[in-house]
C-alpha cells in the first residue's frame, strides 16, 4: 500500500477534525501487522520467502490469503481487520491477538455492565455505544441480551466453583439491597470478601437473601465450607445486623467478630438532634481511632458523660455491642485500616448505591445479582491490598497481639527433671 499524505487521505481540512480517524486508522494498521507477524512467527518464514531447507522433516504450512474483514470493537472505537488464513494445518489455527469469535476487546466487554448498572436502560445501548465505538460497531439489542444471558451462566459457574486453597485471613461481610420490578420485597445482594496470605482481596461470594436473615448468611457461610474452604479466617468484620452474627456462632464459631465503625457511627448520630451532630461526630472519631483500648474507652467513657443524660438513646447506642466494636486492637496496628469498617465491599458498590432507581428495571432478583457479579468482579481487579502482608501468614498461624502489637510469649525453662520426663 503507498503510502499518503494527510491531506492526500483527509482531505483540506484540519487533521484536528480527523484526528480520531487517524488513529483509528494507525491502531487498524497495528492489529493488522500482529496478525501477520504471528503467522510468520508460526510459518517459519515472511511471505513469499522460500524455505530455509528444502525437504525438510517437518510439516509444511503455507499462507492462504485472508478471510473475510471483520470489525472489532475497541474503547477507542471500531476498526476492521483480516484473519491470515493457513493450510498444511493438522488443526484449525487458534490466533493468540485475536481469538476466533471475538468481537470486542476485554475492556469493551467491562464497559457494558457498568453502563446498565449506571442506569443506561437495555433499550439504549445501542445508540449510546455507537456513539462511543463508531457506527460499525459489532453491536444490537440481541447481542446485549446475549451478553447478560452469558453473565447470567458465568455467574451460576463461578458461585459454585471450588475454594480448595484459598487461606482467608480476613472476611468482609455486608449486604446490597436491590429492588427488583417484580418482586415483593427488597432483596439483599449478601457479600463476603477475603483477605488472603499473601495480601490480596477476593470476592468469595455474592448471592440473594432474604433481608440479610440468618438463615441466609448462614446459607452462604455453610455453602463456603462445602465448596472447600478448609482455613478458618482469624477474624469477621461487618454491620451491627443480628443475621449476620447469629449465623458466624453458628457455622464459624472460633472466628473473631468486629463491627463496623461507620455503620456504628452513623446509628448514634441518627439519634442525635442536628445541632449536636458535627461536635459528636468528631468525638466518635477519635474513639474509632485511639491508639489502644484503654484510651477508646476512656473516650467512651467522655462520649456518654456529656450526652447520656440528656441523649440517652445515643449513649446506649454507642455502648451496645461494645465488645465487637474493639476486636481489632487484638490484630496488626498496621491493619487496623483496613479492619474497623466494611468499606472493602461498601466502596465498590457505591455507584449503584447512588443509583437506587436503576434497580427498578430489574424484573428478576438473578439478573440484578448476575450484572452486579460482573461489576464486582471488574472492581475485584482493582482492590487494594493490605498493608504489611508479611504479618499475615504468621497470624493465620496464630499469632496474638495487643493494642495492635506482637505479644510475645514468655517461655518458661523446663527443669531437668521434667525434661527427663
Amino acid at each position: 500500500m503507498s503510502k499518503k499524505s494527510s491531506e492526500e487521505r483527509f482531505g483540506s481540512r484540519g487533521i484536528w477534525e480527523q484526528l480520531e480517524a487517524m488513529a483509528r486508522e494507525q491502531i487498524q494498521r497495528f492489529v493488522q501487522r500482529l496478525l501477520e507477524e504471528e503467522v510468520t512467527e508460526l510459518v517459519g518464514r515472511a511471505k513469499s520467502e522460500r524455505r530455509a531447507v528444502v525437504g525438510e522433516p517437518r510439516a509444511v504450512v503455507y499462507r492462504n490469503g485472508h478471510g473475510k474483514a471483520r470489525r472489532l470493537a475497541l474503547t477507542s472505537g471500531t476498526i476492521e481487520v483480516r484473519r491470515p488464513r493457513l493450510r498444511g494445518l493438522d488443526e484449525r489455527f487458534e490466533s493468540q491477538v485475536l481469538p476466533l469469535f471475538k468481537r470486542r476487546t476485554q475492556e469493551v466487554a467491562e464497559l457494558l455492565p457498568k453502563l446498565y448498572l449506571h442506569g443506561l436502560a437495555q433499550g439504549d445501548f445501542e445508540l449510546a455505544l455507537r456513539g462511543l465505538l463508531g457506527d460499525g460497531a459489532p453491536l444490537s439489542a440481541s447481542s446485549i441480551e446475549r451478553l447478560r444471558g452469558k453473565w447470567v451462566a458465568e455467574y451460576e459457574a463461578w458461585r459454585q466453583r471450588s475454594l480448595v486453597g484459598l487461606e482467608p485471613v480476613y472476611l468482609w461481610a455486608d449486604g446490597v439491597y436491590v429492588k427488583a420490578g417484580l418482586e415483593q420485597d427488597k432483596a439483599a445482594l449478601l457479600v463476603v470478601i477475603a483477605a488472603l496470605r499473601d495480601g490480596r482481596k477476593v470476592v468469595l461470594a455474592i448471592e440473594p437473601g432474604h433481608r440479610e436473615s440468618a438463615a441466609s448468611w448462614g446459607r452462604i457461610l455453610r455453602g463456603l465450607l462445602e465448596r472447600g474452604l478448609k482455613v478458618t479466617p482469624r477474624l469477621l468484620v461487618a454491620d451491627g445486623h443480628l443475621g449476620i452474627w447469629a449465623a458466624m456462632a453458628d457455622v464459624l464459631p472460633r472466628v473473631a467478630e468486629q463491627r463496623c465503625w461507620n455503620h456504628k457511627i452513623r446509628n448514634v448520630l441518627d439519634r442525635l438532634p442536628r445541632r449536636l451532630q458535627a461536635e459528636a461526630r468528631e468525638l466518635l472519631r477519635q474513639i474509632a481511632y485511639a491508639e489502644t483500648r484503654q484510651e477508646a474507652e476512656r473516650l467512651r467513657d467522655l462520649f456518654v458523660d456529656r450526652y447520656g443524660s440528656t441523649q440517652p438513646s445515643a449513649a446506649e447506642t454507642l455502648l451496645r455491642d461494645w465488645e465487637r466494636m474493639v476486636t481489632y486492637y487484638d490484630f496488626p496496628r498496621e491493619h487496623w485500616k483496613h479492619l474497623r469498617t466494611t468499606n472493602p465491599v461498601e466502596s465498590p458498590f457505591a455507584a449503584v448505591r447512588l443509583r437506587t432507581d436503576a434497580g427498578k428495571r430489574y424484573k428478576k432478583v438473578a439478573n440484578a445479582t448476575a450484572l452486579i457479579w460482573r461489576l464486582l468482579l471488574v472492581a475485584e481487579q482493582s482492590f487494594r491490598r493490605l498493608d504489611a502482608p508479611h504479618l499475615l501468614p504468621e497470624l493465620a498461624l496464630g499469632a496474638s497481639y495487643r493494642d495492635g502489637i506482637r505479644v510475645v510469649e514468655e517461655v518458661l525453662e523446663t527443669t531437668d527433671q521434667e525434661a527427663a520426663a
